[in-house]
Formats: C-alpha cells, structure tokens, sequence
C-alpha cells in the first residue's frame, strides 16, 4: 500500500489584515491548514520548519503528528524528510492557505499514479500552492520555495515538460484581494475566521 504524506510548510507571511497581529495571522492560517490535514482519508498528516519556526510548528500540530525540522523552507529538504520517514509520495503545501478544499489536495495526489511530480498553482498572487512528487524525488527537480516556484520554472528542469502535472489552482491568503476572496460559507478556517471577526 502507497504511503502518503501532506506536508504544511510554514513559509514566511509578510502581510496580514488591518489590526491583526502578524504573528498570530500567520499562526491562524496555519493552524487552519493542519486542522485539514489532519482530518484527510489519503494521505497522513505532518509539518515542516525551520528552526526559528519549531516552536509554532509544536504549538499547532496534533497529539503524533510529525513535524520535521528542515534548513531551508523548499521543496527538496521536505521531500528528503518524508522519504527519510518512509513515505512513497509526498505533497508540500503552503500554510497560509487556511481555506483550501481537501478536494484540491486530492486532485494533487490522484497524477502521482503516472507522472513523477504534480503541482497546484496559487492562482494570481502568484507562486505555488503545493507540489506532490513520487519519493524519492527525481534529481531534475531543483530545489524551490513556493512563493517563487511556478508550473513553468518547475518544468524548465524536467526531461519532458509533460512529467510535471498541473492540477486545480487555489489562491494563498497573501494580500488584501486574497481576503477578498474568502467565502464564508465553506467549512474549516475556524482560526482564520475567529481572527476576522466571525
């Protein structure tokens, strides 16, 4: 049986809304994030940091849940981890997606039954929202963070164009346009939600 693992990668948050503290945004997002992941049927729950972020990688997880600590916040070092961990796929999504769908999260996974490497834009802000991979990762993947990691640049390296999937976008909460976009009728984000007020 195929082991799977999402990983939440706590990556940099540079904006949050008006009046709300930055460090406790950014901690909402992620939490919501985890929450998710934590209550997925494909695919087991874990979190990456680097050091500076271990202890809110702590504070977030749930009771198990395996949190691995990488030098940098890319793909490549979290792929390693999972691999190292005894994972054969591995998903690495950003944590300020609060409101993602486990719906995309499993459209993410299903090409890993054919293609090496799938990838989830983050719609116009830019960026990716997750990259899944078959472990181990193929050497022509270069290393990438998901703010400046797109479809294309993680192409640009693959023997074939076509060994690196595309799947359906969702936007990251980056911005003020991103917030404009929160539905409030989907289920989860409680964190989020309870941080703007309801």
């Amino acid at each position: 049986m195929t082991r799977r693992v999402v990983v939440a990668l706590l990556t940099p948050v540079t904006w949050s809304p008006p009046g709300v503290d930055l460090s406790a945004w950014r901690a909402a997002l992620a939490e919501d994030v985890v929450d998710l992941l934590a209550r997925l049927a494909q695919a087991e729950p874990a979190i990456a940091a680097i050091a500076a972020d271990v202890p809110l990688a702590r504070e977030i997880a749930w009771p198990g849940m395996p949190i691995y600590e990488v030098a940098t916040p890319t793909l490549v070092p979290v792929f390693a981890a999972a691999e190292q961990d005894g994972f054969d796929q591995a998903a690495v999504l950003a944590a300020d997606a609060a409101d993602v769908p486990g719906m995309i999260l499993g459209k993410l996974l299903r090409p890993l039954s054919s293609k090496p490497v799938a990838v989830a834009p983050s719609g116009p802000g830019g960026g990716v929202l997750a990259v899944a991979a078959n472990l181990p990762v193929p050497g022509w993947l270069a290393d990438a963070d998901l703010d400046t990691a797109t479809a294309m640049t993680l192409r640009r390296t693959a023997p074939q164009a076509s060994l690196v999937e595309s799947t359906p976008d969702w936007r990251r909460l980056r911005g003020p346009a991103d917030l404009a976009t929160l539905d409030p009728a989907l289920e989860g984000w409680e964190n989020t939600r309870a941080l703007l007020g309801g």
